[in-house]
């Protein structure tokens, strides 16, 4: 047999695996080329679907947009507005109705106040916005106009028998007329020696309320703690009055009553408010409550704005709120050494019963509650009744 020579045999060897790399090669080109196919198919349904969802989008907005211009959107929108400005013209209604209130508590004759209110109502009820906010503009501009009619009032009438003198008493009441820069004042006033007599609070609740608190006569208060004397006492928030619907006759400041529980003592951190401390036979007067603790060891605390007069000195030159600086009567508490003061100053601004109490001699004075809410009693009403309390100062004997 013949042999195939060595030279001829490596030659076969280098074709056969050159036959076999071109193989190898070509099955993986083959799988590049088809993975190539597959992603290229791939992208071109990721464009395909992209473009489906952008016809979607333009399909859905235009279907939205459709939907805003139907009527019953339209109408949606249009009621939507009328709740609105029936809020605004109901909130506009109470503010006015408030005024009107106001102006009451002070004397005024709100008659044809009343009335225009009435129209609001009626206006309201019939959904005729336009006309009750023409009402309502109308009735604030006369409520406006009443009040700076009283600012500018003079003081309140004085009957002839009423003596003139600038002093206050040394004991037990006195009406008396006292002239200050040229302006006589009418003033009711209780004077108690604070060695023979117990200033104390009497409240109608138990401890502090925030709603539909309870309210009594003044009598009732003088009767139950066996007083001779009290008055009026903080301000509250009148169950008359619209604001006060989800608070009515609450009142925030701080307060110990003659149980020695104390009503209010959150705000006691905070306040601002004067307040009034009757101890024995002396008392304190501090121009902030939150610098007062609950010490129950003291007769009475009692705080209301503004501070009046403070170791002989006018605290209250000018300014004040809105009720404050309208002609009015106003209920104090002061007191000058071992001798306590309770009383009514008769048609003054805040301004000018600081300037009556100074003239007075009363060294330390703050404001009570005014208006409606104003009564004195020394063996009957001496001013008031007033509307019902849900506090007052009373003077007890020792």
């Amino acid at each position: 047999m013949n042999k195939i020579p060595k030279k001829s045999r490596s030659g076969w060897i280098i074709i056969v695996v050159a036959i076999i790399s071109l193989l190898s090669f070509g099955v993986d080109f083959y799988k590049i080329y088809q993975k190539q196919q597959q992603t290229e198919g791939s992208n071109q349904g990721l464009k395909d679907q992209i473009i489906q969802n952008n016809e979607t989008i333009k399909t859905t907005q235009a279907e939205i947009d459709k939907l805003n211009n139907e009527d019953l959107r339209k109408a949606n929108t249009a009621v939507k507005q009328e709740i609105v400005d029936l809020k605004s013209s109901y909130s506009a209604a109470v503010v006015a109705y408030e005024q009107v209130l106001y102006l009451q508590d002070r004397g005024s004759n709100i008659t044809d106040e009343l009335s225009k209110f009435s129209s609001i109502l009626s206006f309201l009820s019939k959904d005729d916005l336009a006309s009750a906010l023409k009402t309502t503009k109308d009735l604030v501009a006369e409520t406006d106009k009443e009040k700076s009619r009283l600012s500018a009032l003079a003081a309140a009438p004085i009957p002839a028998n009423v003596p003139a003198i600038n002093t206050a008493p040394s004991s037990g009441f006195q009406r008396q007329k006292v002239t200050v820069d040229g302006t006589s004042f009418l003033v009711d006033i209780i004077s108690a020696d604070l060695n023979t007599t117990k200033v104390i609070v009497d409240t109608a609740s138990d401890g502090t309320c925030a709603n539909n608190c309870p309210v009594l006569p003044l009598a009732t208060y003088v009767s139950r703690s066996g007083a001779y004397a009290g008055v009026n006492g903080t301000y509250f928030c009148p169950d008359t009055y619209p604001s006060c619907v989800d608070k009515k006759n609450s009142f925030d400041v701080l307060v110990m009553n003659k149980n020695k529980v104390y009503f209010n003592s959150d705000n006691n951190v905070y306040s601002t408010v004067p307040v009034a401390i009757f101890s024995g036979n002396s008392a304190r007067f501090i121009s902030q409550s939150s610098g007062w603790g609950r010490d129950t060891g003291v007769d009475a605390v009692i705080a209301n704005r503004p501070l009046l007069v403070l170791d002989g000195n006018n605290q209250f030159g000018s300014g004040g709120e809105d009720k404050e600086i309208i002609r009015s009567n106003r209920g104090f508490l002061g007191a000058s050494g071992n001798t306590g003061y309770i009383g009514v100053v008769h048609g003054v601004t805040v301004v000018e019963m600081a300037k009556v109490l100074q003239t007075m001699g009363i060294k330390n004075a703050i404001n009570l509650d005014s208006g409606g809410s104003t009564a004195l009693w020394s063996g009957g009403y001496k001013d008031g009744p007033g509307r019902d309390l849900p506090n007052v100062v009373l003077f007890v004997k020792k």
